[in-house]
């Protein structure tokens, strides 16, 4: 999902070697058709160029001796920069500018503009592994969070000072999620407990082979980072699936109906929604080999099916009252009337369902044809890109929250 359109970013850069991923996260912005002003540090302009983020955003770069503009004396930067923008975000956020948010150090630009900021405030720190450990860097992190800012833990993995360990910045894609999460305008989810199940099962045959289908988890995803943007807690359990893993989110890896089944029992108990994406196996062989079966002189192989417990209607049999259940019906005909009988029989309160043969709907694409029919028989149909269908989708679930 992009950016929301016409977005104001104030950018802040400070001086450490994840700078160099700046210009690739100001092009992204703009390419999604978000204004950005940038700020700045002395430090950071070691890293990158300014002419180099100008020409990316088609404005100047405010750097740090910059408290008043040549060009618009009467323009306060600090102040007129912070009242411009919708978000303010710096990337990547250096121990000392840290320290400068968390002591109100307003010695230079950047300084001066987080005192007069009243815009969400989203950090990402960047920098050695154990200077992010330090005492005096989590205290000013702990600082900084208590007065409402988001700070963003940092990812694991080679430091450039040739350390392993936690401190670089994430990736775009993940620093985008947390953007967009800022800039959403619903938090209708807000302190709600949101579970989704997204992507295939495999049921093994033997250790190299499995039943399975072709769902790519996409709309489960979709639904689960949704959620996420408009405030809720999320927990994803997810079949095996290629797709990129969703920040924010907690997020349970299963690879069977079984274990599927389980998880979402015991997760079941304490969820306010459930939304059941997963395209789960309704099958499984009564005996998976130990070993890898071997091509016989038998021109055919039986295998014995047995059902999967039905996690659908597990959990509509336990339904409290309050908790909104919602499944999916992949169809290839009858496809509302299929899916109202699912609905009643399994007590889900709404239910999508979709001709998974039509085109531009269904498996491993990145659009879908649905309807949405919820109990009382109100229907509505829609087409659309996953991300679009998933917003729509909990605007319906939203609609049923009992607060």
């Amino acid at each position: 999902m992009s950016l929301p359109h016409n977005k104001k970013i104030l950018f802040g850069i400070s001086g450490g070697i994840a700078a160099y991923k700046a210009p690739e996260l100001l092009r992204g912005w703009v390419k999604m058709g978000c204004e950005v002003e940038t700020i700045m540090t002395k430090a950071a302009e070691e890293f990158v160029s300014p002419m180099v983020l100008s020409t990316l955003s088609k404005r100047r770069v405010w750097r740090e001796g910059d408290f008043l503009s040549a060009e618009y004396g009467w323009k306060i930067p600090h102040i007129s920069l912070t009242e411009w923008a919708d978000i303010f975000v710096i990337a990547p956020c250096t121990a000392n500018a840290l320290r400068v948010c968390a002591q109100g150090d307003g010695s230079t630009l950047l300084g001066a503009a987080l005192l007069a900021n009243r815009r969400p405030l989203l950090l990402f720190p960047a920098m050695n592994c154990n200077m992010l450990e330090n005492g005096a860097v989590q205290e000013n992190i702990r600082i900084i969070k208590e007065r409402g800012a988001v700070v963003v833990d940092p990812d694991r993995g080679a430091l450039a000072c040739g350390y392993e360990g936690k401190g670089r910045l994430p990736s775009v894609e993940v620093v985008n999620d947390y953007v967009m999460r800022e800039l959403c305008p619903k938090k209708d989810f807000a302190g709600l407990h949101v579970v989704v199940t997204a992507g295939p099962t495999h049921e093994y045959i033997d250790p190299v082979r499995f039943i399975s289908n072709p769902s790519s988890g996409r709309m489960g995803y979709a639904i689960a980072q949704a959620a996420w943007r408009r405030g809720a807690r999320v927990t994803l359990v997810t079949g095996p699936s290629a797709l990129r893993r969703p920040a924010g989110i907690d997020i349970i890896d299963v690879t069977s109906a079984d274990e599927m089944y389980e998880i979402c029992m015991a997760l079941a108990e304490k969820a306010d929604i459930i939304v059941k994406a997963a395209a789960v196996g309704d099958y499984r062989c009564a005996l998976r080999a130990e070993e890898k079966i071997k091509r016989g002189s038998s021109p055919g192989l039986t295998l014995e099916l047995v059902q999967n417990r039905d996690i659908a209607a597990e959990l509509g049999k336990r339904k409290r009252p309050g908790q909104i259940l919602v499944g999916f019906a992949a169809e290839t005909r009858n496809v509302i009337e299929n899916a109202q009988k699912k609905m009643a029989e399994k007590n889900l309160d709404i239910i999508v369902s979709n001709d998974v043969l039509a085109p531009g709907a269904g498996f491993a694409v990145d659009t879908n044809i649905i309807t949405i029919i919820e109990r009382g028989g109100d229907r509505i149909h829609f087409s659309g890109s996953k991300d679009e269908s998933a917003e729509r989708l909990l605007d319906l679930v939203a609609a049923r929250v009992k607060r």
